[in-house]
C-alpha cells in the first residue's frame, strides 16, 4: 500500500513538472532564484576582475588610510594633485624596480596587486610617503576583510601595494576629486559574495 501511494505522489509530480515544462514555465517550488542562489551582499554586484582606468600623472602620492563600513572595507590613496589610473587585480604582486614577490610578506589568503599609474615621490625624487619597500601601512584591527596593505615601492612613475584580504571577494576601485587639488584612488572590498 506504501509503496503504491509513493507511486502516485511520484506520478502526479513528474505530471506536473512535464505540464509547467511544456508552457514554458517552471512548477512553483516555493523558492525564488535569488533565495536559491542568493542575493548580492548589500546590493554589491562588483564582482572579481580586473578592474583599471585611466593615465599616467605626475601628482604623487602623499597618504594610504584604510576604513571600515558595514558592507566593505577601504583603502584610499591620495595625490597631491589629480591622477586617474590604476589597475587592481587578485594575483601575485611584486616590487617596483627588483621584481621581488610580496606575496610571503602580505598576511592574507588573497593577496590584490595595486598599480598606480603616479608615483610616491615629487619631482627632485624625493619620497612623499614615509614607507620603505615592504612595510606595512596600516593597522588593520577589527576589519572584516582587509588583512594587510604593503608598500611595493615606486619606479618610473608607477606605485605598487600588496593588499591582502581573507578571501577572494567582489571589488570596486574609483577616483574623487579633492579635497581641494588632491584626489583619490578609492578600493573597497566587499566582506562577502552574497547573503
Amino acid at each position: 500500500m506504501r509503496i503504491k501511494s509513493g507511486l502516485m505522489v511520484l506520478v502526479v509530480v513528474l505530471t506536473g513538472l512535464v505540464a509547467a515544462a511544456g508552457t514554458g514555465t517552471a512548477a512553483p517550488t516555493g523558492t525564488t532564484k535569488a533565495a536559491a542562489t542568493g542575493s548580492p551582499y548589500c546590493g554589491i554586484t562588483w564582482g572579481s576582475l580586473t578592474k583599471s582606468a585611466g593615465s599616467l600623472s605626475t601628482a604623487p602620492l602623499v597618504d594610504v588610510r584604510t576604513g571600515r563600513h558595514d558592507c566593505y572595507d577601504r583603502v584610499v590613496f591620495e595625490f597631491a594633485g589629480p591622477v586617474t589610473g590604476y589597475t587592481v587585480a587578485y594575483g601575485e604582486t611584486w616590487t617596483e624596480g627588483e621584481g621581488l614577490p610580496l606575496s610571503p610578506y602580505t598576511a592574507g589568503d588573497e593577496l590584490l596587486r595595486v598599480s598606480l599609474q603616479a608615483p610616491a615621490y615629487d619631482d627632485e625624487h624625493v619620497a612623499t610617503v614615509p614607507y620603505r619597500v615592504g612595510e606595512h601601512t596600516a593597522n588593520l584591527l577589527r576589519h572584516r576583510t582587509l588583512r594587510d596593505v604593503v608598500f611595493g615601492g615606486s619606479f618610473e612613475g608607477y606605485t605598487t601595494f600588496a593588499v591582502g584580504v581573507r578571501a577572494r571577494l567582489p571589488f570596486r576601485v574609483f577616483v574623487l576629486t579633492g579635497p581641494g587639488t588632491h584626489s583619490r584612488i578609492v578600493l573597497d572590498v566587499a566582506h562577502q559574495w552574497q547573503e
